[in-house]
């Protein structure tokens, strides 16, 4: 399993899948041949399906120039390796075809194609949470001190990195309204609602700003700005809220902090093994739910939670997100995306309540729901897999657009 790095990567939204990786692969082709007379992208699957409302083009023709640059959508053709299908074509100034190259965008920023073997150097000897339970027990352990155990020794250095861009997008978000890009013409709602949160009681103020700080990330996401994947862009106002509202609220301090986000890139990490973090290829319980399952181990972790509460709060994070459809309309990563962000941040933190009660002993564990939402999504129809074409994409679309 490779390093949990992987699972925080610091881009621009508003999606990891759509966004990040895209704009990679033009990096890279760029690289191959500057010199291009003229380019020509070829968009397949859902990619092609939302990709306008993802910013797709804008983060190709950001790298390859507008002047020079032309983009194909193909939605309905489906490549078979994966639902995220680019096809880039360079040219020289007599029209010669100087390569073509497929390639396609798996999810997380990645990018892969049928040859591709991912040097994941095998970082953790463990695959599962079972094995990692039994090692950590045998050893007196915690989740973040087995991820010190084997990452390498700048890993505290590289979250506390992410932390900081983590705060930034949070307190941003928080600081902008107006209406967010897009034929849906949504207005930002962050703001207002901090407001709104400090002027309740105690008892409502916490989980008022924990959705305000969830609001403010996604909505930042949703507008092109800098976040961290956690596990995607289209999740990663969860982690942020919950980590902010508890370093706010309760005084956990930065390393404590840091600690808990070792231990929620654990889950992640194994929920990206076994199954995906990709809504194109699981749907939402693959983003929200697994954004979802990580931070309730981070807040559990926080709070005390021993090894096991720790696991039973991650997989009802997951388990009670099974079957979440990716449904965005019109391709837009804003409805339901951006108000899915706010209640899986307090969802994650009723799972560590939940989690906090128990003696940790459960019927199902974090590892077969990570299977179950596996085979779950494979089930889902693809009008439920990012590609705008069914649920909430269809029915809730307004008349106006």
């Amino acid at each position: 399993m490779e390093s949990i790095k992987k699972i925080y990567r610091i881009g621009y939204g508003p999606s990891s899948s759509h966004t990040i990786g895209p704009r990679t692969a033009a990096e890279e082709f760029k690289s191959q041949f500057p010199d291009a007379k003229k380019y020509i992208v070829t968009l397949y699957g859902s990619l092609a399906a939302t990709g306008k409302g993802h910013l797709t083009d804008k983060a190709i023709l950001d790298v390859l120039g507008r002047e020079k640059t032309e983009i194909v959508w193909k939605p309905e053709t489906f490549l078979p390796f994966h639902p995220n299908g680019m096809k880039y074509e360079a040219y020289n100034e007599t029209g010669e075809c100087l390569k073509q190259w497929t390639i396609y965008s798996v999810g997380g920023g990645k990018i892969a194609d049928e040859n591709t073997k991912f040097e994941e150097q095998n970082i953790y000897p463990h695959r599962h949470i079972s094995e990692i339970l039994k090692y950590i027990e045998q050893r007196g352990f915690t989740f973040w001190e087995y991820v010190q155990e084997f990452e390498d020794k700048d890993i505290w250095d590289y979250l506390y990195n992410i932390l900081e861009v983590m705060k930034r997008a949070v307190e941003t978000g928080l600081q902008e309204e107006g209406v967010l890009p897009g034929a849906l013409h949504l207005r930002r709602k962050a703001m207002s609602y901090y407001t709104k949160a400090r002027s309740y009681k105690a008892s409502l103020t916490g989980r008022t700003s924990v959705q305000a700080y969830a609001l403010a990330v996604a909505e930042l996401n949703a507008s092109g700005g800098m976040i961290v994947t956690a596990p995607t862009c289209g999740s990663s106002g969860v982690l942020p809220a919950v980590l902010y509202h508890l370093s706010k609220e309760h005084n956990f301090s930065d390393k404590q902090i840091v600690w808990a986000l070792a231990t929620a890139g654990i889950f992640g990490n194994i929920i990206k093994s076994n199954a995906s973090i990709s809504g194109a290829e699981v749907g939402c319980q693959g983003e929200i739910g697994s954004a979802c399952s990580m931070a309730a181990a981070a807040a559990n972790q926080l709070f005390g939670g021993t090894p096991q509460q720790i696991e039973y709060a991650a997989e009802m994070g997951l388990e009670h997100h099974l079957g979440l459809t990716c449904d965005p309309i019109c391709g837009l990563v804003q409805v339901p995306c951006i108000e899915r962000n706010a209640f899986a941040a307090l969802r994650a933190l009723d799972a560590n309540l939940y989690a906090m009660m128990s003696d940790g002993k459960h019927l199902i564990s974090f590892d077969k729901v990570v299977e179950t939402m596996n085979l779950t999504g494979k089930d889902l129809p693809s009008l439920y897999k990012e590609t705008a074409e069914g649920g909430l994409a269809i029915v809730g679309k307004p008349d106006i657009i």
